[in-house]
């Protein structure tokens, strides 16, 4: 069973220094997947995706060059999120390539991520569609918070505070529950989740995916 993911109750969060991840977009992401190595997309099934993964305690070269990786591996799957684990990597890191609800793009990266518990007030939910690499062809509304506030760490070690609204909301919190054990679709009913394995099942995906034993 996938364990809960951690979450830190706050009050408010206006007063916080937010990364800024939405300049320089397309110089960053494209010097991180050029010196990277497009890996192939771990699936529901695969052990590494349901478990909680280990805390990044080293920041170095090794984990520079896989960021590098699962910026290639997220630009040749067409995503715009990836947690390590879809690639295999037992570590709590993700990348971001997504879009706001606004169309303003945000490119980063973060490494041991806790998302923000926010108060009743401001949690307005947003049930929209919402689809995952790692269960490749299928989609399913899921309601999420529509803001959504992740403190973690960047390659290099530093805190960071990363606030999302709208599409990058989600994102933000689905890849999050990835690194914890969780998939989108573990949060569906027994219906729901049922049909989008059937989606899965008799699609085809677009990118390479790593066959379960």
């Amino acid at each position: 069973m996938a364990q809960q993911q951690e979450t830190r109750s706050t009050d408010e969060t206006a007063e916080d220094e937010f990364i800024v991840d939405t300049e320089d977009c397309e110089a960053r992401e494209q010097a991180y997947r050029e010196r990277g190595t497009a890996r192939p997309i771990t699936v529901v099934g695969n052990a590494v995706l349901h478990r909680e993964c280990a805390d990044v305690t080293e920041f170095g070269p090794e984990l520079a060059a896989l960021v590098d990786d699962m910026f290639a591996s997220q630009r040749a799957a067409e995503g715009v999120g990836l947690a390590a684990n879809q690639i295999g990597v037992d570590s709590k890191v993700f990348v971001y390539d997504c879009p706001d609800d606004d169309g303003l793009r945000h490119v980063g990266v973060v490494c041991n991520p806790v998302l923000d518990e926010l108060p009743p007030e401001r949690r307005n939910l947003d049930d929209s569609n919402e689809g995952c690499l790692s269960v490749p062809t299928a989609y399913a509304s899921l309601a999420r918070p529509d803001v959504a506030v992740v403190r973690g760490q960047d390659a290099e070690g530093k805190p960071i505070v990363v606030r999302g609204s709208g599409y990058f909301a989600r994102c933000l919190q689905h890849e999050t529950d990835h690194l914890y054990g969780r998939l989108y679709i573990d949060r569906l009913s027994k219906r729901e989740r049922k049909d989008a394995l059937r989606q899965m099942e008799e699609g085809t995906p677009r990118y390479e995916t790593v066959p379960n034993d």
